[in-house]
């Protein structure tokens, strides 16, 4: 069960939650203590990573234990080793595999076996039938039996209700009593589940105020590329930061993002208009790599991004169109030379991505109509992109940009 355990790992750029329970693997005849780490899509890491149809068979054949022969030995690495003296496991191969797969639901937001079981109990107390009992109790019993006590999240009562709701008059209660269910504590029961729902009633719903905390659509990834000219269809490459779609910054209009970003992020001017004129972003960041940054740039970098980005797609209405696209799917972005900007198999931090996240957002209200703080409805609409690549060149300003830097607006 999830609890506090919350880990995720990352997959095709998309983030995998993922919880871990402790557990036993058997390996080479010898016991090891370590973490089973459960993931949202099913897979299971389980020192590998396994399906759960995999999971299951590694169950059968003991890889993952849980029984333990007296005598065998046991490492927990770097803290202990010992052998096992009058064992008692608490799950089996099956209940194991059923908390498993409950998890699993519990990661996705889905209905697990405790749902299930309580969804059949309404059923049942709104249509009493035996048919519907006899859904209640399957329901029940498919609640692995671990987990049961916990079902009503009361600690109190634990799960006698529910057993007498199943049970019914004259029923047996399998942990409770060797006495058959009398009608008065039928009658607690159906009670103790008619004040639960009035409870349940009158409480307001935990939702979210302003919609869904994560992405519905599949994540998109912005592959590492070079492209050197102007297409009519772009795709998601024109959201790489060196495709060649120029803005213009203060009179200045530069070959791309990735031109401008490295531009301004010197302080010498002839640098400058030599990246300004440099074919391509492998040449533009070559010319800055040696060259003095200007102070505090690891702090206003990402502020000054956040403007180039915004001009670009104010200024191409084309390529804001294919980042509306997007949806609100997540965005990774390859940067083989940054981890900061780029994604890095999961273990960089995606900047670029993430603003271009943020300046989809921005798009989105503006076409929603909603007004920015400080912002007016409509300003700031597209400004049309250059009838070819070759325009670029020819609007490009004779002086050198303005070494303060990118207005950050």
């Amino acid at each position: 069960m999830i609890g506090n355990r919350i880990t995720h790992r990352m997959a095709d750029g998309v983030r995998i939650p993922g919880t871990w329970r402790h557990a036993f693997i058997r390996n080479g005849g010898q016991y090891f203590l370590t973490d089973l780490f459960i993931f949202a899509d099913g897979i299971v890491d389980c020192w590998g990573f396994v399906t759960l149809d995999e999971f299951e068979e590694k169950l059968r054949r003991g890889w993952v234990a849980t029984s333990f022969p007296e005598g065998a030995r046991v490492s927990a690495h770097g803290l202990a080793a010992w052998k096992f003296a009058e064992p008692h496991a608490w799950l089996t191969p099956e209940l194991l595999l059923a908390e498993v797969r409950d998890t699993v639901e519990q990661l996705n937001g889905r209905p697990d076996s405790t749902a299930r079981c309580l969804a059949a109990v309404d059923v049942f107390l709104a249509d009493r039938t035996e048919e519907n009992r006899a859904a209640a109790r399957a329901a029940y019993l498919a609640i692995p039996e671990t987990q049961r006590h916990y079902a009503l999240g009361d600690m109190d009562n634990k799960d006698w209700p529910l057993q007498a709701l199943i049970a019914g008059p004259g029923g047996e209660l399998e942990d409770w009593s060797d006495e058959p269910l009398t009608q008065e504590d039928y009658d607690d029961a159906i009670a103790y589940f008619e004040e639960r729902a009035r409870s349940a009633a009158g409480r307001s719903p935990r939702t979210p105020a302003d919609g869904p905390a994560t992405s519905f659509a599949p994540a998109v990834h912005l592959y590492q590329s070079y492209p050197k000219e102007r297409t009519d269809d772009p795709g998601t490459v024109g959201l790489r930061n060196d495709y060649p779609a120029p803005v213009d910054i203060d009179g200045v209009t530069y070959p791309s993002v990735a031109h401008a970003y490295w531009a301004v992020s010197v302080t010498d001017n002839d640098i400058r208009a030599a990246v300004l004129a440099a074919d391509t972003l492998y040449a533009a960041r070559r010319l800055t790599a040696k060259a003095a940054r200007r102070p505090a740039w690891e702090h206003a970098r990402t502020a000054v991004m956040t403007s180039l980005l915004r001009a670009k797609y104010t200024q191409h209405p084309d390529l804001a169109e294919i980042l509306l696209a997007t949806g609100d799917a997540t965005i990774v972005y390859d940067d083989s030379d940054s981890g900061y900007w780029g994604n890095d198999t999961g273990q960089g931090r995606n900047w670029t991505g993430r603003l271009l996240e943020l300046v989809r957002s921005e798009l989105q209200a503006r076409q929603a109509g909603i007004a920015l703080p400080g912002q007016r409805v409509g300003a700031g609409q597209h400004r049309r992109s250059p009838a070819h690549p070759g325009a670029a060149h020819a609007s490009r300003s004779s002086s050198h940009p303005d070494p303060d830097g990118v207005p950050l607006q």
